[in-house]
């Protein structure tokens, strides 16, 4: 189970109702933490992971989908055994994930677990946003569990060894191996090995949503008798996920974006990708002009800052993300915007992921605004939506080859890619068992609105974007130390925290907040409230012929 996380997030499909908690005899204190939680009943991979942790002391390799309750399978048995054992000070358990953000997340899951027994089992986060000193200075006290990313923990082992020891180290989890793996961290993770007692005395926990030869090469490493749960869950989401892409032009990104986002064709929450920190930028100052409030998220931010956006967006406050998945399958090679020759130089957080490793509660729609580089990161984005067992939909523009590079300041150098890696996409996802559909906009209905937004589209400057990105930084820079000292004792300061403020381009046009009735379709001018949820699909006959008797919600813009 995802940190935080509690039964009522997780599909009925995913739970064990043939097993209680009881019946893992676990310490009274961690039962009362479970029970305070909300875990009514375990999930699959619970019930058969942590009886064989507890009972016959496996090595644990777990294949099973975001929302199953993988954190918690093995936070629960780590916690047990250090509750059960000797009374040792000393580092019992490392657990390693690909990001920042994760780390945190199961560092507030494990505290939640702690609860009731916090001055028995301490822990500490190596990739929170504290000092080597001090991060230093709470080793020495031997915490009986770390959380880090590999090159941290290597980075903080090379510094303070010999003062730090591992050699107590009882338990290892690797949390989305895959994930590290893909970001370059199995140097990292194989050189931890020096510092790690021999194989017989150390129980490992290997979490995965793929297996492959990379992970069997860790198993042969570290485990000494494995058992291996691949959980047949594929089959509880695949139908809830609904897969679009739409080949459109350059600027008319833009232009259906505001469309969408303005006319609230799409109900909930929804997480929009693009591929550079000023692409985001210029997409955040095109949008505000029409009064549509948004938030970056990137890796540049502040820790505390992108912490607390996420924790802000999964409690509802912002409906609209903006995220630059900077570090996801490019090797952490930046980006370069086509409408710059310059590459940011700003230094970017390489342990900064937000595709996978962050968990993104009850997304409605991931907007892919740029195509990912690879079919792989495509797989991470869309992930983040259809999450334990809930509906979702996904939505990529993609730019035909004979559109790229027309119009050049909406363009990015990744889009002529774009065709092919679609094909990867689609054949990836085929044969998955899913099936990505074509949509083709109705652009006569879209039309009215053009010339709008060519207007709001040329006040976003390349100028414009440097003084947003520049505004923007300082401004979490403030955030980030109110939210370290003042945020939990003065829950006042929200107002001045909001990330989604706006930032203005530099030709503020106030009249573009608001739509004109003469640019809403007929039907709708009358009543407003027949604008709403629009699903992203067309009714087909077998013939090949639109579907007459049913108009297309997005022609008529009604809610059916």
């Amino acid at each position: 189970m995802s940190s935080g996380e509690s039964t009522t997030a997780v599909a009925a499909a995913y739970l064990d109702d043939s097993v209680s908690w009881k019946a893992f005899k676990l310490d009274s204190r961690l039962n009362q933490a479970i029970e305070h939680l909300g875990f009514r009943t375990p999930t699959l991979v619970q019930s058969n992971a942590i009886p064989l942790a507890l009972d016959e002391k496996r090595d644990i390799i777990a294949k099973a989908s975001t929302g199953s309750g993988k954190t918690a399978a093995y936070c629960i048995p780590i916690i047990q055994n250090i509750l059960t054992g000797k009374d040792i000070k000393e580092i019992q358990s490392v657990i390693l994930v690909p990001t920042r953000e994760l780390a945190n997340q199961v560092h507030q899951f494990i505290i939640k677990l702690l609860v009731y027994c916090a001055n028995k089992i301490n822990v500490i986060n190596l990739s929170s946003n504290l000092s080597d000193q001090v991060i230093n200075s709470m080793l020495v006290n031997k915490p009986e569990i770390i959380i880090s990313t590999p090159s941290k923990l290597i980075q903080v082992l090379d510094k303070a060894s010999p003062s730090i020891s591992l050699a107590s180290v009882k338990n290892l989890t690797i949390d989305e191996v895959d994930l590290i793996l893909s970001y370059g961290y199995k140097d990292d993770v194989i050189k931890l090995e020096e510092y790690l007692p021999i194989k017989k005395n150390l129980q490992v926990f290997l979490m995965s949503a793929t297996v492959n030869d990379d992970l069997n090469e860790l198993k042969a490493k570290f485990c000494s008798k494995p058992a291996i749960l691949k959980l047949n869950d594929e089959n509880i989401s695949s139908n809830k996920l609904v897969q679009y892409y739409c080949r459109t032009t350059e600027f008319d990104k833009f232009l259906l974006s505001y469309v969408i986002f303005k006319l609230n064709l799409i109900k909930g929450k929804t997480l929009v990708f693009v591929n550079s920190i000023d692409r985001g930028y210029r997409l955040k100052l095109f949008l505000e002009q029409f009064g549509i409030r948004c938030c970056i998220l990137n890796s540049e931010l502040p820790v505390n800052s992108r912490l607390h956006i996420v924790d802000e967006f999964n409690k509802n406050i912002y409906n609209l993300l903006i995220a630059t998945d900077d570090t996801n399958d490019t090797n952490e090679k930046e980006v370069e915007d086509s409408t710059s020759n310059k590459k940011d130089k700003v230094k970017k957080d390489k342990e900064y992921g937000v595709s996978r490793g962050v968990d993104f509660r009850n997304v409605a729609c991931v907007l892919n605004f740029d195509l990912p580089t690879t079919s792989r990161a495509y797989v991470h984005r869309v992930g983040r939506t259809a999450r334990a067992g809930k509906s979702g939909m996904a939505l990529s523009f993609v730019i035909p080859d004979k559109e790229f590079g027309k119009h050049k300041v909406a363009s990015l150098k990744t889009a002529k890619r774009d065709e092919k890696i679609l094909a990867r996409i689609v054949k990836q996802q085929t044969k998955s068992g899913f099936e990505l559909k074509p949509y083709q906009f109705d652009i006569k209905q879209v039309e009215g609105f053009r010339y709008r937004s060519e207007d709001a589209f040329r006040a976003v400057t390349q100028t414009a974007i440097r003084e947003a990105r520049v505004k923007e930084l300082k401004q979490e820079l403030i955030n980030s130390d109110k939210l370290k000292r003042f945020f939990e004792e003065n829950p006042q300061d929200l107002v001045s925290l909001r990330h989604d403020k706006e930032l203005h381009p530099s030709r503020v046009q106030t009249q573009l907040k608001r739509v004109p009735e003469y640019l809403l379709p007929e039907s709708a001018r009358s009543d407003p409230q027949k604008i709403g949820f629009v699903p992203f699909h067309k009714k087909i006959h077998k013939k090949g012929r639109k579907n007459k008797r049913k108009n297309d919600p997005l022609k008529s813009l009604k809610m059916k």
